[in-house]
Protein backbone atom coordinates (compact mmCIF):
# COMPACT_ATOMS: atom_id res chain seq x y z
CA UNK A 1 0.00 0.00 0.00
CA UNK A 2 2.80 2.37 0.87
CA UNK A 3 4.52 1.61 -2.46
CA UNK A 4 1.29 2.30 -4.34
CA UNK A 5 0.82 5.55 -2.50
CA UNK A 6 4.40 6.58 -3.23
CA UNK A 7 4.00 5.72 -6.88
CA UNK A 8 0.74 7.58 -7.05
CA UNK A 9 2.29 10.56 -5.26
CA UNK A 10 5.26 10.63 -7.60
CA UNK A 11 2.95 10.33 -10.59
CA UNK A 12 0.86 13.27 -9.48
CA UNK A 13 3.95 15.43 -8.84
CA UNK A 14 5.38 15.13 -12.36
CA UNK A 15 2.36 16.73 -14.15
CA UNK A 16 2.36 19.58 -11.63
CA UNK A 17 6.00 20.34 -12.43
CA UNK A 18 5.26 20.24 -16.15
CA UNK A 19 2.32 22.55 -15.60
CA UNK A 20 4.46 25.00 -13.66
CA UNK A 21 7.07 24.87 -16.41
CA UNK A 22 4.48 25.61 -19.09
CA UNK A 23 3.07 28.54 -17.08
CA UNK A 24 6.57 30.00 -16.67
CA UNK A 25 7.23 29.86 -20.38
CA UNK A 26 3.94 31.58 -21.17
CA UNK A 27 4.69 34.22 -18.59
CA UNK A 28 8.14 34.77 -20.06
CA UNK A 29 6.63 35.18 -23.53
CA UNK A 30 4.12 37.74 -22.24
CA UNK A 31 6.87 39.70 -20.50
CA UNK A 32 8.92 39.61 -23.69
CA UNK A 33 5.97 41.00 -25.70
CA UNK A 34 5.40 43.74 -23.10
CA UNK A 35 9.08 44.61 -23.25
CA UNK A 36 8.99 44.88 -27.04
CA UNK A 37 5.84 47.02 -26.90
CA UNK A 38 7.36 49.33 -24.27
CA UNK A 39 10.53 49.67 -26.33
CA UNK A 40 8.49 50.55 -29.42
CA UNK A 41 6.37 53.14 -27.58
CA UNK A 42 9.48 54.63 -25.96
CA UNK A 43 11.15 54.95 -29.38
CA UNK A 44 8.04 56.63 -30.84
CA UNK A 45 7.93 59.12 -27.96
CA UNK A 46 11.65 59.91 -28.38
CA UNK A 47 11.15 60.51 -32.11
CA UNK A 48 8.11 62.72 -31.43
CA UNK A 49 9.97 64.73 -28.77
CA UNK A 50 12.92 65.19 -31.12
CA UNK A 51 10.55 66.40 -33.86
CA UNK A 52 8.94 68.92 -31.48
CA UNK A 53 12.30 70.29 -30.34
CA UNK A 54 13.51 70.74 -33.93
CA UNK A 55 10.24 72.32 -35.08
CA UNK A 56 9.76 76.14 -34.85
CA UNK A 57 8.31 77.62 -31.68
CA UNK A 58 5.08 78.58 -33.41
CA UNK A 59 4.59 75.14 -34.96
CA UNK A 60 2.24 73.85 -32.25
CA UNK A 61 0.14 77.02 -32.23
CA UNK A 62 0.01 76.93 -36.03
CA UNK A 63 -1.15 73.31 -35.98
CA UNK A 64 -3.92 74.10 -33.47
CA UNK A 65 -4.93 77.10 -35.57
CA UNK A 66 -5.13 74.99 -38.74
CA UNK A 67 -7.23 72.34 -36.97
CA UNK A 68 -9.59 75.04 -35.70
CA UNK A 69 -9.91 76.58 -39.17
CA UNK A 70 -10.59 73.17 -40.70
CA UNK A 71 -13.28 72.48 -38.10
CA UNK A 72 -14.84 75.90 -38.70
CA UNK A 73 -14.89 75.30 -42.47
CA UNK A 74 -16.66 71.97 -41.96
CA UNK A 75 -19.23 73.52 -39.62
CA UNK A 76 -19.83 76.40 -42.03
CA UNK A 77 -20.30 73.96 -44.89
CA UNK A 78 -22.82 71.93 -42.88
CA UNK A 79 -24.72 75.11 -41.97
CA UNK A 80 -24.86 76.20 -45.63
CA UNK A 81 -26.15 72.77 -46.64
CA UNK A 82 -28.92 73.10 -44.05
CA UNK A 83 -29.71 76.65 -45.19
CA UNK A 84 -28.61 78.29 -41.90
CA UNK A 85 -26.52 81.38 -41.18
CA UNK A 86 -23.30 80.11 -39.60
CA UNK A 87 -22.19 83.53 -38.28
CA UNK A 88 -25.52 84.02 -36.51
CA UNK A 89 -25.40 80.52 -34.96
CA UNK A 90 -21.81 81.12 -33.83
CA UNK A 91 -22.73 84.47 -32.28
CA UNK A 92 -25.71 82.96 -30.44
CA UNK A 93 -23.57 80.17 -28.96
CA UNK A 94 -20.72 82.50 -27.97
CA UNK A 95 -20.60 83.85 -24.37
CA UNK A 96 -21.05 87.60 -23.96
CA UNK A 97 -17.65 88.19 -22.33
CA UNK A 98 -15.84 86.32 -25.11
CA UNK A 99 -17.72 88.30 -27.77
CA UNK A 100 -16.80 91.56 -26.03
CA UNK A 101 -13.11 90.60 -25.89
CA UNK A 102 -13.11 89.67 -29.59
CA UNK A 103 -14.76 92.97 -30.49
CA UNK A 104 -12.19 94.95 -28.50
CA UNK A 105 -9.38 92.96 -30.10
CA UNK A 106 -10.82 93.64 -33.56
CA UNK A 107 -11.05 97.39 -32.87
CA UNK A 108 -7.54 97.47 -31.45
CA UNK A 109 -6.21 95.70 -34.53
CA UNK A 110 -8.05 98.09 -36.84
CA UNK A 111 -6.65 101.22 -35.17
CA UNK A 112 -3.89 100.21 -32.74
CA UNK A 113 -3.00 102.81 -30.11
CA UNK A 114 -0.06 101.64 -28.04
CA UNK A 115 0.48 105.00 -26.40
CA UNK A 116 2.89 107.79 -27.29
CA UNK A 117 6.14 106.61 -28.85
CA UNK A 118 7.14 109.43 -31.21
CA UNK A 119 5.66 112.49 -32.88
CA UNK A 120 6.04 110.86 -36.30
CA UNK A 121 3.83 107.90 -35.36
CA UNK A 122 1.31 110.21 -33.66
CA UNK A 123 1.11 112.32 -36.84
CA UNK A 124 0.76 109.20 -38.99
CA UNK A 125 -2.09 107.88 -36.83
CA UNK A 126 -3.90 111.21 -37.07
CA UNK A 127 -3.38 111.32 -40.84
CA UNK A 128 -4.73 107.75 -41.20
CA UNK A 129 -7.73 108.60 -39.04
CA UNK A 130 -8.53 111.76 -41.02
CA UNK A 131 -8.09 110.14 -44.44
CA UNK A 132 -10.21 107.12 -43.47
CA UNK A 133 -13.12 109.46 -42.69
CA UNK A 134 -12.93 111.16 -46.11
CA UNK A 135 -15.56 110.27 -48.69
CA UNK A 136 -14.37 110.90 -52.27
CA UNK A 137 -16.66 112.92 -54.52
CA UNK A 138 -16.06 111.89 -58.14
CA UNK A 139 -18.37 114.56 -59.57
CA UNK A 140 -16.51 117.48 -58.00
CA UNK A 141 -13.23 115.79 -58.97
CA UNK A 142 -14.22 115.71 -62.63
CA UNK A 143 -15.54 119.29 -62.55
CA UNK A 144 -12.35 120.61 -60.95
CA UNK A 145 -10.22 118.85 -63.56
CA UNK A 146 -12.26 120.44 -66.35
CA UNK A 147 -11.99 123.92 -64.80
CA UNK A 148 -8.29 123.83 -63.93
CA UNK A 149 -7.07 121.80 -66.88
CA UNK A 150 -5.06 118.62 -67.10
CA UNK A 151 -1.70 120.42 -66.97
CA UNK A 152 -2.53 122.21 -63.74
CA UNK A 153 -4.52 119.35 -62.29
CA UNK A 154 -1.61 116.93 -62.68
CA UNK A 155 1.33 119.25 -61.92
CA UNK A 156 4.95 118.42 -62.58
CA UNK A 157 8.16 119.90 -61.23
CA UNK A 158 7.88 122.88 -63.60
CA UNK A 159 4.19 123.65 -62.92
CA UNK A 160 3.13 126.68 -60.88
CA UNK A 161 0.12 125.67 -58.79
CA UNK A 162 -0.29 129.03 -57.07
CA UNK A 163 -3.93 130.07 -57.40
CA UNK A 164 -4.86 127.17 -59.66
CA UNK A 165 -7.02 125.36 -57.09
CA UNK A 166 -10.56 126.54 -56.37
CA UNK A 167 -12.06 124.75 -53.34
CA UNK A 168 -15.81 124.30 -53.25
CA UNK A 169 -18.04 125.70 -50.55
CA UNK A 170 -18.90 122.25 -49.22
CA UNK A 171 -15.20 121.38 -48.95
CA UNK A 172 -14.48 124.56 -46.97
CA UNK A 173 -17.43 123.88 -44.68
CA UNK A 174 -16.21 120.36 -44.12
CA UNK A 175 -12.72 121.65 -43.33
CA UNK A 176 -13.97 124.22 -40.82
CA UNK A 177 -16.21 121.63 -39.19
CA UNK A 178 -13.31 119.21 -38.81
CA UNK A 179 -11.03 121.92 -37.35
CA UNK A 180 -13.70 122.90 -34.82
CA UNK A 181 -14.15 119.24 -33.88
CA UNK A 182 -10.40 118.85 -33.30
CA UNK A 183 -10.38 121.95 -31.09
CA UNK A 184 -13.32 120.62 -29.10
CA UNK A 185 -11.65 117.27 -28.57
CA UNK A 186 -8.45 119.04 -27.54
CA UNK A 187 -10.36 121.00 -24.88
CA UNK A 188 -11.79 117.79 -23.44
CA UNK A 189 -8.35 116.23 -23.17
CA UNK A 190 -6.77 116.61 -19.72
CA UNK A 191 -3.17 115.74 -19.24
CA UNK A 192 -2.35 114.01 -15.97
CA UNK A 193 -0.69 116.33 -13.51
CA UNK A 194 2.81 115.39 -12.45
CA UNK A 195 2.51 117.50 -9.29
CA UNK A 196 -0.39 117.36 -6.85
CA UNK A 197 -0.61 120.58 -4.80
CA UNK A 198 -2.90 118.96 -2.21
CA UNK A 199 -0.51 116.10 -1.43
CA UNK A 200 1.31 116.25 1.94
CA UNK A 201 4.91 117.44 1.78
CA UNK A 202 7.10 114.86 3.53
CA UNK A 203 10.34 115.40 1.63
CA UNK A 204 13.17 117.93 1.56
CA UNK A 205 14.30 117.54 -2.08
CA UNK A 206 13.49 115.59 -5.25
CA UNK A 207 15.77 112.70 -4.34
CA UNK A 208 14.12 112.33 -0.94
CA UNK A 209 10.71 112.59 -2.61
CA UNK A 210 11.45 109.66 -4.93
CA UNK A 211 12.83 107.63 -2.02
CA UNK A 212 9.66 108.25 0.01
CA UNK A 213 7.54 107.23 -2.98
CA UNK A 214 9.42 103.93 -3.21
CA UNK A 215 8.93 103.34 0.50
CA UNK A 216 5.22 104.06 0.15
CA UNK A 217 4.96 101.69 -2.81
CA UNK A 218 6.55 98.70 -1.09
CA UNK A 219 5.84 99.26 2.63
CA UNK A 220 2.87 101.65 2.68
CA UNK A 221 0.27 98.97 3.44
CA UNK A 222 2.34 97.70 6.40
CA UNK A 223 2.93 101.11 7.99
CA UNK A 224 -0.54 102.56 7.48
CA UNK A 225 -1.64 101.97 11.10
CA UNK A 226 1.55 103.51 12.50
CA UNK A 227 1.16 106.62 10.34
CA UNK A 228 -2.47 107.01 11.41
CA UNK A 229 -1.48 106.76 15.07
CA UNK A 230 1.26 109.35 14.57
CA UNK A 231 -1.20 111.76 12.93
CA UNK A 232 -3.75 111.30 15.72
CA UNK A 233 -1.08 111.54 18.41
CA UNK A 234 -2.01 108.17 19.90
CA UNK A 235 1.19 106.36 19.01
CA UNK A 236 2.89 104.48 21.85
Amino acid sequence: MSEMSESSGSGSGEPAKKKEKVDFNERFKKLHKLRQQARKENHEQVVEEDRRTKAPKSHEAKRIREEWELKEMEERKQAEEQGLDYDRIKALNMPADVAEKLELKRKRKKNPDQGFSSYEEMTLRQYSRLTSSLKPDTNSYEKMREVVGAEQFYPSANTLIQGSHYPTTSAMDRLSKDVMGQAKRREQFHRRRMFDPDAPIDYINDRNKKFNQKLEKFYGKYTEDIRDDLERGTAV
